[in-house]
């Protein structure tokens, strides 16, 4: 599929894996709307991104809150109109044992990484529908296992999958696709573990999950990868 017609709505994309994907569907072509929670970020990264010749626009949002999604949701139809892809890829990672794991800290990871699944989905569902344009949720494998001191983050994860093959279902007849990317250990500094891996050159990096989430999104329009694994070959 042709990216050069498509604007792709990505949030957190300011570093990281985010930031990759912000990249990569840039220079296939696509026009991108970015947000992530600092202003100062986002700007800066629509500069970067127009000096490699993108067409992007930004705005701050914490996407955990419902006005401020709205907002955002405003902005981009007013700069550039309906979304035809949307990567919910903002998240963040909390890791501690659940007996010292604040309820502070449940509610903020649970609103980064599921709440606004649904506040930002929704706000850009129908114009994605009406257009049978993609939908890419950046899972985890923590999704499909569990992690000591990752209650919390598996949680969120395993929701995710969930959410993404419950609207998959409701969306696929008018022709939208959604997909859910689950990559293991990415090189991103993610997380409050600050511990520095043993295997870091062996570990996938931002650029090997955007240039997966390129390739879905460019096969042809009667073919979805509804779910995808992402590993490290040999970590």
């Amino acid at each position: 599929m042709d990216l050069s017609t498509q604007l792709a709505v990505i949030t957190g994309a300011t570093e990281g894996i985010g930031r990759a994907v912000a990249s990569a569907l840039g220079k296939a072509g696509a026009k991108l709307a970015i947000c992530a929670r600092t202003a100062s970020n986002v700007s800066s990264t629509v500069a970067d991104l127009k000096r490699e010749g993108i067409d992007a626009v930004g705005s701050p949002c914490d996407v955990s809150d419902a006005a401020a999604v709205g907002r955002f949701a405003e902005f981009v139809r007013r700069e550039r109109g309906d979304p035809q892809i949307l990567i919910n890829n903002a998240g963040i990672g909390i890791f501690a044992p659940l007996s010292q794991l604040s309820l502070e800290e449940w509610d903020r990871l649970m609103g980064v990484n599921l709440r606004s699944l649904y506040l930002v989905t929704r706000a850009f569902l129908d114009g994605i529908t009406r257009s049978a344009g993609s939908i890419v949720n950046i899972g985890s494998l923590a999704g499909r296992n569990g992690l000591e001191g990752g209650t919390a983050y598996c949680a969120s994860k395993h929701a995710l999958l969930g959410f993404s093959k419950s609207l998959m279902l409701e969306v696929r007849k008018s022709g939208t696709r959604v997909i859910a990317i689950c990559p293991g250990s990415v090189s991103t500094g993610f997380g409050n573990r600050t511990a520095k891996r043993a295997n870091e050159e062996r570990v996938l990096s931002p650029e090997d999950v955007a240039r997966t989430v390129l390739d879905v999104l460019t096969l042809p329009r009667r073919a979805l990868i509804s779910e995808l694994d992402l590993r490290p070959t040999n970590p």
